[in-house]
């Protein structure tokens, strides 16, 4: 079901952006209901100019976060603009100096040195966030211009969105400390009062992580995959048409023929094609008793094997890759390797050792056997 889908793919569907889509969900929201308020726990807010579904994962993950920030302050800034835009209507206009005067009058750890150019940067990065997301419009100005100047001024307008952004909590979020403690309050209120339960985390996991791993005799998640795998799977093949995959060490639901999403693997990314390569060597390497594994099914390797085989492969390999990666460092390559294998659950790095997880050897790659640059199979 398409309308599921995009659903899924965006934050907002706004009525003015795709009139199509947005009667199209209406319309069909009876088709998929049952998915949406049962299997997974949601609820899908239907307003006079927008759709929206309150996607809440089962499970907080490492790689869960906005990929356009990379620093822990542009989430800070991002809650102070949702904050500020509480008091503003929609169409109501406002510069980007009432943005900053306000951050630097309310910021509490530290003071907001906005002469800083990573400070400055940080904001515009949060501010073209919320541009994508359509939480507010720009009326005149170009933002970039504040990385460079900080008396430059930019005319923006408020869509009203902003207030469903953050979703509220049914618990006193000032008294949880770390994410963890907001995800196990919650957990109990969700239990109590609105019937969450197991089936629901496990349909969250399967459908918002790369993969389930099974995590042993105690795992009641992997317990309930395994037990109602017949009925989990009807459900994900009836509402999305995507095939359930259910190993000893771990569970995924594949995405169908020609789905196409924003962040997937593998993909036409440059890095995507290194790691295929990567998990295609690794997985030769344990078929053939060179790469060692735990009873679990997880590679452990020192910081300095995982380095070392990374240059091997670009050696074997790196002919065939993007300019970028065909030119760039050693150390660059690896970093971007880790942090791409990360954001699919494939490795976690642990003290000075790099986990390597089965999925590694489920999606894997090779230059097809008529290429010219070697002399591969084609997997």
């Amino acid at each position: 079901m398409e309308e599921l889908k995009k659903l899924l793919e965006n934050y907002f569907i706004l009525k003015e952006k795709d009139k199509d889509l947005y009667y199209a969900i209406k319309d069909n929201y009876k088709n998929f209901k049952t998915f949406i308020r049962d299997k997974l726990g949601y609820e899908l807010l239907m307003r006079g100019d927008f759709i929206k579904l309150e996607k809440l994962p089962g499970r907080s993950e490492s790689w869960m976060g906005i990929d356009d920030f990379d620093d822990l302050r542009e989430y800070i800034f991002l809650m102070f603009l949702l904050i500020f835009l509480e008091d503003k209507n929609k169409e109501e206009q406002f510069l980007l100096s009432h943005v900053t005067e306000f951050i630097a009058a309310n910021a509490v750890a530290e003071k907001v040195d906005w002469t800083d150019y990573r400070t400055r940067r940080s904001l515009i990065k949060v501010m073209k966030f919320s541009l994508n997301q359509n939480i507010i419009l720009i009326n005149d100005g170009e933002e970039d211009e504040f990385t460079r100047d900080t008396a430059t001024e930019v005319l923006y307008e408020s869509t009203g969105l902003s207030k469903y952004m953050v979703r509220n909590f049914g618990v006193d979020i000032m008294k949880c400390r770390t994410y963890r403690d907001l995800e196990e309050d919650h957990g109990e209120f969700v239990d109590r009062e609105r019937g969450f339960s197991r089936k629901n985390r496990v349909y969250r996991r399967l459908l918002l992580s790369p993969v389930v791993y099974n995590e042993g005799a105690d795992d009641e998640d992997y317990g309930y995959i395994k037990n109602y795998r017949n009925i989990i799977e009807e459900d994900f093949r009836k509402y999305l048409n995507w095939p359930l995959h259910v190993h000893r060490n771990g569970a995924l639901a594949v995405l169908g023929e020609g789905d196409r999403f924003k962040r997937v693997f593998p993909s036409s990314l440059g890095i995507s094609d290194v790691v295929l390569h990567l998990n295609n060597k690794i997985f030769e390497g344990v078929k053939d008793g060179i790469i060692p594994k735990k009873i679990n099914d997880v590679i452990a390797m020192t910081q300095d094997e995982f380095k070392e085989m990374t240059k091997d492969l670009k050696e074997e390999m790196g002919q065939g890759w993007s300019k970028e990666y065909r030119e760039c460092s050693l150390d660059r390559l690896n970093h971007d390797i880790l942090a791409y294998m990360k954001k699919f659950c494939m490795v976690t790095t642990i003290d000075d050792f790099i986990h390597i997880y089965p999925l590694v050897g489920k999606v894997i790659g090779d230059y097809p056997s008529d290429y010219a640059g070697g002399s591969h199979n084609e997997k």
